[in-house]
């Protein structure tokens, strides 16, 4: 692919453009209120339309919000059908492209020194939320040793016109950050907000430390992603981006932070937490500022389907029986694992629940099925888990084990982990498990077949 052929999801702007051009871009009477209605109208179109809000709250700046709120607008966005969606991205978490540096970025066509985060137009989204966040900001940040970067999504607390708090979570930003701290230094950072979705799915990859998602990016868009180095730091940031907050993560410093409303559709309560120095801010001329609704479609697909990708590719590297992986939105798109196989050895679906219970600290529960059930319909897996699983023969539990402190169940983030083995069990009588199916059934032309019954129904007797 080149940079004549870049798919439709590589530019934000471009991405607009098609969604207006098929019928799923909104804009909302100007003037939206910032607090509770901007969210409201946003939740109530997640995954049928993306809204433009228009001088919200009286600021100047445009809100767009449900860019990527359907798996089929993700994978229209990559240019591939939707069932090609996660090999695609996995396929970019194993060959990544190396980002270009560029000097002069539109992100930085305007530069403010003086910073007021007053001026941007940052929602309240839920109803007991501590006041406005930042929801769709890429932080990111360089490992101070390596000079690596690392791309993730964090929430940030409005909580001052300099000041953010964050909440970060043991991955790899709070790695970078705990190194900078032993040092007694502070963790130079960027936010960018308003960039491509194709970016913003990359910042999503669960992939080892020290593997930049803004190379992801590059392999997503088949060229390499334009850069550009921060103002005031060393930070490189997409050069496209619609505006970029650079700062630090201040050492030994913790402030109040939260609750704000989560992805398990509960509060992330509040305490001291993090907190970014904002040192300048850059944006293009006339930005779109991008918001996600917390806990909304939007926010539960964003983390979905690249970790999806990213897991297809861990497990397919050591179990070839692998065909398919998925997180049901019954389980947040992050908790609950569901797996294809095909001719599994005897034993290896043990191994492999264990194995995806440790690809990441969220997955809760897996449960593996056979190649004849869609891992895509919860009914079929529910399904396969009524009909071959025996609870003292295929289960598996793991106790004391790291999980995600957003799920209000665990003790501080410890908990408990289970494997589901719902594949067919080795017997004698392999008959017993023989789905039912009419022959040709999926074969017949309905259309001609079958016809609406006239008023006169009994004449078709």
């Amino acid at each position: 692919m080149t940079n004549n052929a870049l798919p439709v999801g590589a530019d934000l702007r471009g991405w607009l453009d098609h969604l207006q051009a098929t019928g799923r871009l909104s804009a909302a009477r100007p003037g939206a209120d910032l607090r509770f209605e901007l969210p409201g109208i946003a939740s109530r179109l997640d995954g049928d339309r993306a809204v433009l809000f228009g001088k919200p709250g009286g600021k100047d700046i445009t809100v767009v919000s449900g860019l990527l709120s359907r798996r089929e607008w993700m994978a229209e966005a990559l240019g591939v059908a939707e069932t090609e969606l996660i090999d695609r991205f996995q396929q970019a978490c194993q060959d990544p492209v190396p980002w270009t540096e560029v000097e002069h970025a539109p992100c930085q066509e305007e530069v403010i020194r003086e910073v007021d985060l007053g001026s941007l137009p940052v929602p309240t989204h839920n109803e007991h939320d501590h006041g406005p966040y930042i929801t769709a900001g890429l932080l990111i940040a360089r490992n101070p040793a390596t000079g690596s970067q690392n791309v993730s999504i964090h929430r940030l607390q409005v909580s001052g016109p300099d000041r953010l708090g964050v909440l970060l979570l043991p991955r790899h930003t709070a790695a970078f950050f705990g190194q900078a701290e032993a040092a007694g230094t502070d963790l130079e950072v960027a936010i960018a907000i308003g960039v491509d979705p194709l970016t913003l799915m990359s910042s999503q990859a669960a992939v080892p430390i020290d593997h930049d998602e803004l190379e992801i990016a590059g392999a997503l868009r088949g060229s390499p992603l334009p850069v550009t180095k921060a103002v005031t730091n060393e930070v490189r940031v997409p050069a496209d981006a619609e505006i970029v907050l650079e700062g630090r993560l201040l050492a030994d410093v913790r402030e109040p932070e939260g609750p704000f409303g989560e992805f398990p559709q509960y509060y992330g309560p509040r305490a001291d937490r993090h907190v970014v120095r904002v040192d300048a801010m850059t944006h293009r001329r006339d930005p779109i500022y991008h918001t996600v609704v917390g806990g909304g479609l939007e926010h539960l697909l964003l983390g979905c389907i690249p970790r999806e990708g990213s897991f297809l590719a861990h497990l397919r590297q050591n179990f070839q029986c692998v065909r398919a992986v998925h997180l049901p939105r019954g389980g947040v798109c992050r908790y609950h694992l569901h797996v294809q196989v095909s001719d599994p050895e005897p034993g290896e679906v043990k191994n492999l629940i264990l194995a995806a219970l440790g690809a990441h600290y969220d997955i809760k529960h897996v449960t593996v099925v056979d190649s004849d059930v869609d891992v895509f319909d919860p009914n079929e897996v529910e399904w396969a888990v009524a009909t071959r699983f025996q609870a003292d023969r295929d289960l598996v539990l793991v106790g004391g084990a790291q999980g995600s402190r957003l799920d209000p169940s665990t003790t501080d983030g410890v908990g408990a982990k289970m494997g589901l083995d719902a594949t067919i069990p080795l017997v004698d009588d392999e008959d017993r498990f023989t789905r039912i199916r009419v022959p040709g059934a999926e074969d017949i032309d309905l259309e001609r077949a079958v016809a609406p019954a006239p008023a006169d129904w009994q004449s078709a007797r």
